[in-house]
């Protein structure tokens, strides 16, 4: 029926005046509870059915979205697209993706929807586990609140060019933030997981006792003295250092050239051992799909191999800007154009343990939480606020708070040295990691 309704406002776009089209429908149902202090402080439930329309005339184009999918309004929809479209500027990059898949396309294989819809008192319960195991934690003051939530969402998207496909992804969560500590000595910590079916969620009891351990862990932190020192980052923090390289792979970033890897392609900037890779097949991976928001059928894509940059993350106007095929990492919502985007990002495990990687470190810092961001895409110069634990002779040690560590991204790249641990649970995924050489900032 998704599918019949797009090619329904499609075939109104082309009576329009369009020479090509395509339409995006994006629909979901959300219910998520809060607890704080035993009691139910948030109840929320939520439903969306959004749709958007990309209409080309000759080389401009134009987007309309709307929040009803009522054919009713299609006819008005269509001819506002077409009208907007004549009166922009010619674009020469505009145009739908050449190698979009033809016919019907979904996620068989990918195992994406979970048939179980938790109700209010289940996540309720659920909820109130995760507080209950925070709050028995010695030391912990107080409640931040816990939460429980589920989510439904489908994506379909019909072009004129003759791909139709949709498919769906359930979630289902759980989280719980607590405070340790008195008065202004306070420290606050979480945990939390998400995944797209049940029965590979954490227990709710599991997630509150490391959010009640975390928090009291970090009391009486210290400020270290400015030094030079190996910064080992914590599997929760390790990925945004993924995120970084992202955001340098990106093809937008490389065609405008305000990417610090962009003269880097093919290169060695990671050792020799290091591989990165984004897998939007992952069977049940948070964010998999079978086909990229421009219609072309998704692959895994090797960014790093043995340290070397072999690939952009290239959506189809950044393929057509940097004279390359697309790698099928179109993102797009209803009221944007599509544009390059990494799906499920992996940095490869190493073969250290994270205490074999810190044996022979004699001060170092371990960072558990990362805040603010000063990184310059353009030179790749980072600095960012810091929180965690030193590490002293190859051991965790006094909390520290109130750091920055900097550097740039080309040197800690070079010098990155990944631990064993790699475990898929956020989307963005990276094991323990070190750097050594870092500058940490502190007293």
């Amino acid at each position: 029926m998704s599918i019949a309704l797009l090619d329904q406002l499609i075939t109104l776009a082309r009576r329009e005046g369009a020479d090509a089209a395509d339409a995006v429908l994006v629909r979901g149902t959300s219910l998520a509870v809060q607890v704080r202090q035993g009691r139910t402080e948030e109840l929320e439930r939520a439903e969306h059915n959004d749709i958007g329309l990309r209409v080309f005339v000759g080389r401009r184009s134009a987007i309309v979205s709307a929040t009803s999918a009522d054919p009713v309004g299609f006819g008005q929809l269509a001819s506002q697209a077409v009208a907007m479209a004549r009166v922009v500027p010619d674009d020469t990059m505009a145009g739908l993706c050449a190698r979009a898949a033809t016919g019907p396309l979904d996620a068989a294989g990918l195992d994406l929807e979970d048939a179980f819809e938790p109700d209010v008192g289940t996540l309720t319960t659920r909820a109130g586990r995760a507080e209950d195991a925070a709050m028995a934690i010695a030391g912990v003051a107080n409640s931040l609140g816990a939460s429980a939530s589920y989510g439904r969402n489908e994506v379909v998207l019909v072009t004129s060019g003759g791909f139709s496909g949709g498919y769906a992804r359930t979630s289902h969560s759980v989280s719980a933030s607590v405070l340790a500590g008195t008065g202004t000595a306070m420290q606050r910590d979480y945990d939390g997981h998400s995944v797209v079916h049940l029965e590979d969620l954490d227990d709710a009891a599991v997630i509150g006792r490391s959010a009640g351990e975390r928090a009291v862990a970090r009391l009486n932190p210290r400020r270290p003295k400015t030094a030079r020192m190996p910064v080992v980052y914590d599997p929760r923090v390790s990925g945004s250092l993924l995120g970084h390289l992202a955001g340098a792979v990106n093809g937008a970033s490389v065609a405008r050239g305000t990417s610090f890897l962009k003269d880097r392609m093919g290169k060695t900037i990671f050792r020799k051992d290091i591989h990165v890779a984004d897998d939007p097949r992952r069977r049940r991976g948070l964010r998999s799909r079978p086909f990229d928001g421009e219609g072309v059928v998704t692959a895994p894509l090797l960014l790093i191999e043995d340290g070397v940059l072999r690939s952009w993350v290239l959506d189809g106007r950044s393929a057509r800007m940097l004279g390359l095929e697309t790698t099928g990492s179109a993102s797009r919502g209803t009221s944007s154009p599509p544009s390059p985007s990494t799906s499920n990002l992996s940095l490869a495990a190493g073969t250290l343990t994270p205490a074999e990687l810190m044996s022979d470190v004699t001060e170092g810092l371990y960072i558990v939480e990362m805040m603010g961001s000063a990184v310059n895409g353009i030179t790749g110069d980072y600095s960012r606020g810091a929180t965690g634990f030193m590490i002293r002779n190859g051991a965790l040690a006094e909390p520290v708070a109130e750091i920055t560590v900097a550097g740039n991204l080309l040197t800690m790249f070079a010098e990155l040295t990944p631990a064993s641990d790699l475990v898929f649970r956020r989307g963005t995924d990276a094991p323990t990691i070190r750097i050594d050489g870092m500058t940490v900032a502190g007293s």
